[in-house]
């Protein structure tokens, strides 16, 4: 009878780590589905939030060219896209335009971003790509929501060209600025 204590002790450890083990992995399926939802995302929204992390955050230098010089910022970056840009005006939603930078894309392509804020400091970034037709296509036509981190964001494809809008603001107040965007674009 005791060759059989060894193996009993033996088992009951192995269930105790198999059973720790699996519930650990279970916790963390819900981290893992969200890291393969961004993974998923298009490229552009990937590259706008990245952007807004940046370059929200710069209190001397957040844009390249100030709002000041709107007319020229428009031309130029509509230039480097190759597509006429238009800047909605947000002030109505209590947000004004900072200005906008040229960046880079995913294989050399350029990007523009346009930065707002509103009187409490709080900033929101509009992301304008240009994407290949093959691209254009495959991807969604209607608003779709993202959330990464703090950085929430909508985002949509009009056409060729991809846009992504992004804050840490509550979802309602991103969506109203968000529509505001597609009206004047549109």
């Amino acid at each position: 009878m005791q060759w059989r204590w060894p193996h009993a002790l033996a088992a009951g450890i192995m269930l105790s780590v198999g059973l720790g083990a699996g519930y650990g992995l279970a916790s963390n399926r819900p981290a893992m589905r969200q890291a393969n939802a961004t993974a998923q995302l298009p490229v552009f929204v990937r590259e706008a939030v990245a952007a807004h992390v940046v370059y929200t955050p710069e209190q001397r230098h957040p844009v390249e060219v100030a709002a000041q010089q709107q007319a020229h910022l428009v031309q130029w970056l509509s230039k480097r896209l190759g597509v006429p840009l238009k800047v909605p005006v947000l002030d109505a939603e209590g947000f004004h335009l900072v200005g906008g930078r040229l960046l880079p894309g995913e294989t050399g392509q350029a990007r523009a971003q346009f930065m707002y804020e509103n009187t409490a400091g709080q900033r929101a970034t509009l992301y304008v790509s240009v994407l290949p037709q093959s691209k254009a296509a495959a991807l969604p036509v209607a608003f779709r929501w993202t959330e990464d981190g703090g950085t929430q964001g909508f985002y949509w494809i009009d056409g060729r060209q991809g846009y992504a809008l992004s804050a840490t603001l509550p979802r309602a107040q991103l969506q109203v600025l968000a529509e505001a965007v597609y009206r004047q674009l549109d």
